[in-house]
């Protein structure tokens, strides 16, 4: 660890805080997930080679960057022209990009806006290229024209709550920690104590409210009732502002590492984040019957049209793991990772 440092890096957009290990080698861009920061790659960075310079920044809205408000109208275009702007001053050109859930989504926003400058695309646990919530088949079909069932108001209040109120026990299941446990790994792995207290202060660095998490909603005639609004993270997640489904036009295009945890329940077919799998099971009262968004599925239709267009993909599913699998099961994630940097 103790080549590893964190500076603030001044660009045309904000002030971004990055994590990174050296100043020379082919560049890997790690991009972290929402409520998050780049303290999720720091166990990561160490492991690659000295042939590679790890650079991992926190987005807006979490870590030590910039706070500024997010639009969400633009889908995910904020943050990933934040990472064009942060990689024109750090005089960086073509790099290879590994993103996280959230960070799945900007990287691919990245790889759309600026193919020629991409080697290659890791995606750890993406969010799917339709967005999160709000619909239905492989092809991320509305359920409703609103966009109802995604967006700010899907967050769950309590735990909103909580993140900003700095809670950092463990009597809640809508707690950070709890969240973390059962959540964004799979039961009944944790990660080592120093680590696991280093995971809760990152997601404690989520700034939260209408410009950031969750962001804001108007009411909706469509199940469940909201709709997402313009502001914040979770609205630029809507599929009413961000789908990636041409990613298959991108020229060049490099080869894509698909990596998961089988037994994800943020990013699933079956996903207990989505109100309509919720609904069917009954946690979320007055189900109409809106079917759940099968998100690993959606993104295999989007990354299979991307193979069918000539480019290169791997997909590797890691049993008995959850949505950190680059935490859980580092070995595999290093291999398989490994693998595409020097494809």
């Amino acid at each position: 660890m103790s080549s590893i440092r964190t500076r603030r890096v001044p660009t045309d957009r904000l002030t971004v805080q990055i994590t990174e290990t050296r100043d020379e080698g082919e560049p890997v861009v790690f991009v972290h997930g929402n409520v998050s920061s780049s303290a999720f790659w720091r166990t990561t960075l160490p492991l690659l080679p000295d042939r590679y310079r790890a650079i991992a920044p926190d987005l807006r809205g979490f870590g030590g960057t910039d706070p500024l408000p997010i639009d969400a109208t633009r889908g995910l275009r904020d943050h990933s022209d934040d990472l064009a702007a942060l990689l024109t001053a750090l005089d960086v050109d073509r790099v290879h990009l590994v993103g996280w859930s959230l960070g799945g989504g900007v990287v691919m926003q990245y790889l759309c806006d600026h193919p020629a400058a991409v080697r290659s695309l890791t995606l750890v646990n993406p969010v799917s290229p339709y967005g999160f919530g709000g619909t239905h088949g492989v092809d991320g079909t509305l359920n409703s024209e609103d966009g109802a069932g995604s967006g700010g108001g899907t967050a769950n209040p309590e735990f909103v709550t909580r993140l900003a109120e700095g809670d950092r026990g463990e009597d809640s299941p809508t707690s950070p920690r709890s969240v973390l446990a059962t959540c964004y790994v799979k039961p009944p792995w944790r990660p080592e104590q120093e680590h696991e207290n280093a995971y809760v202060e990152s997601m404690l660095t989520t700034r939260t409210g209408d410009d950031h998490y969750p962001g804001d909603s108007v009411p909706s005639p469509a199940w469940p009732g909201l709709a997402p609004g313009t502001r914040g993270v979770l609205n630029c997640l809507s599929p009413v502002h961000f789908r990636v489904d041409a990613l298959h036009l991108a020229d060049p295009k490099p080869p894509v590492l698909w990596i998961r945890g089988e037994d994800d329940v943020i990013v699933s077919d079956t996903s207990m984040f989505d109100l309509a799998h919720l609904g069917s099971i009954g946690a979320v009262p007055g189900w109409d019957g809106t079917p759940a968004q099968p998100m690993v599925a959606q993104t295999r239709h989007v990354l299979d049209r991307y193979a069918a267009a000539g480019g290169t993909v791997r997909e590797v599913a890691v049993p008995d793991a959850g949505h950190a699998v680059h935490l859980e099961r580092p070995e595999e994630f290093h291999a398989a990772l490994l693998g595409i940097l020097s494809a």
